[in-house]
């Protein structure tokens, strides 16, 4: 497909030509193709020639849209290519959004590539000639691996760029070059729309080889507290250096965040197993306390619940995403505990039961739990919670009661018709077979409803 694109523009940029204007690759797609990573989209930017004729000669290429006449975007049905001509823009408040834009194609390259945010993302590719157009320094900071912003008006202008920045460094492992540190402290970003920050954040946690880093960035900028305060709140929370000898519950959830990333592709939901990593001791805020010399933070999964809910509506709205998340955090103790015990089967199977994705579950026990107080213990316990879902999934596979079994037996689905399927659900957790669970399922109905007709008289 890249291919396709790249032949597509290169057509794109012989036509421009002979219009007397020239095309460049921009943005991203040069820094990306200078470090040697592929980009699925392309973007380039047309010079030379106006909004009308640009759009004329793409229409004789094919299916074209726009978007928006200002904002001089163009892309062709079939293709990943995003076609810009050169743009102005000038802010009219404190948004992301809030900004009037326009187009002039004869703006020039060193202009066009100053309203960019950081000097990597800066350079510009000629198309034709293969000729890197870099105003800014942008490959002297790519080799050195800074992320270095252009101009400190135009930057302050999109606050978005201070989350930006601290994503760069986490996906590519670069450093934030201190001028650009101390820029995004000053900058206010409670005027942000959440699915912005939720996109940042998305990128931050699934496109990094270190994930950490773009907390670590945003710790350094002090920008934490406005959409991350209950991250913020782990700095300096102790835990018992027994089996924490990392150091506070900061420290632990950053090195839990880059284990995560060697399960992450394998997550039934990426994002959610990796938002799992972050939240899942927030209920330390609340639980944490030193009794007889020894720190505990005794329930800190339960307590985490309404923290985690809250952490979660502030920055999305996707009630799956929220529903996973909730139920990995609050259920992320019971695998080592139930290891460490070798809790009985019917245990286990409540356990992968509750559990929206108990392979997720277990890998996520393993992650939170690996450090040297744990030598020898570990293997043990995932070779025993794997056996453990062997066996909950061929007890799940078996036959077992439903609710067209309790209507053929004469059951009507009346106020006691649910409680009596989840009492057979029991039974089968616990390995009763079908024959014996359906009598004491109609004999546990049959006493519902005695109790609630002895209760109505």
């Amino acid at each position: 497909m890249i291919d396709r694109n790249l032949a597509k523009t290169r057509e794109i940029a012989e036509k421009v030509r002979k219009l007397g204007g020239r095309t460049f690759f921009a943005g991203g797609f040069v820094r990306d193709r200078l470090l040697g990573l592929e980009s699925k989209d392309v973007d380039i930017e047309v010079h030379g020639i106006e909004a009308d004729k640009l759009s004329e000669l793409l229409r004789s290429m094919g299916n074209v849209r726009t978007q928006g006449k200002s904002f001089g975007i163009y892309s062709l049905g079939g293709y990943d290519i995003d076609i810009a001509l050169p743009r102005k823009e000038r802010n009219t408040g404190r948004g992301h959004r809030d900004f009037e834009v326009f187009t002039d194609p004869h703006l020039g390259t060193e202009a066009a590539a100053r309203r960019r945010d950081f000097t990597i993302n800066s350079m510009m590719e000629d198309v034709l000639t293969g000729e890197v157009v870099d105003h800014f320094r942008g490959i002297e900071d790519l080799e050195k691996g800074i992320i270095r912003h252009i101009d400190s008006e135009s930057f302050r202008e999109d606050p978005l760029r201070v989350l930006r920045g601290a994503r760069f460094a986490a996906r590519f492992g670069f450093t934030v070059a201190p001028e650009t540190v101390k820029l995004c402290r000053s900058m206010e970003l409670s005027a942000l729309p959440a699915e912005r920050i939720m996109t940042e954040l998305e990128k931050g946690l699934c496109k990094s080889r270190k994930p950490s880093i773009f907390f670590r960035v945003l710790r350094d900028m002090d920008q934490l507290k406005t959409w991350f305060p209950e991250i913020e709140k782990l700095i300096g929370l102790r835990q018992d250096p027994v089996y924490h000898p990392e150091g506070d519950v900061w420290e632990h959830t950053m090195e839990v965040l880059d284990r995560a990333v060697c399960y992450r592709d394998r997550a039934l939901n990426p994002l959610g197993f990796m938002l799992t990593a972050l939240t899942h001791d927030l209920g330390k805020i609340e639980t944490t306390e030193e009794i007889n010399g020894r720190i505990h933070a005794y329930g800190h999964e339960l307590a985490g619940r309404p923290i985690v809910a809250s952490f979660l509506r502030r920055i999305t709205r996707n009630r799956e995403l929220t529903g996973y998340v909730i139920n990995m955090t609050t259920l992320h103790m019971k695998p080592n505990i139930v290891a460490g015990s070798r809790g009985k089967i019917k245990s286990t199977n409540r356990m992968f039961d509750e559990s929206v994705s108990p392979e997720d579950l277990i890998a996520f026990s393993r992650i939170d739990r690996f450090y040297e107080a744990y030598d020898g213990e570990e293997e043990d316990a995932l070779k025993f919670l794997n056996e453990r879902l062997e066996i909950y999934r061929e007890y799940m596979a078996r036959p077992h009661v439903t609710g067209g079994d309790l209507i053929d037996a004469g059951i009507t689905p009346d106020e006691c018709f649910g409680r009596a399927l989840e009492y057979a659900h029991k039974l089968r957790l616990a390995g009763v077979d079908k024959s014996s669970a359906l009598k004491q399922t109609i004999a546990f109905h049959r006493q519902l409803t005695k109790q609630s007709s002895e209760i109505e008289k």
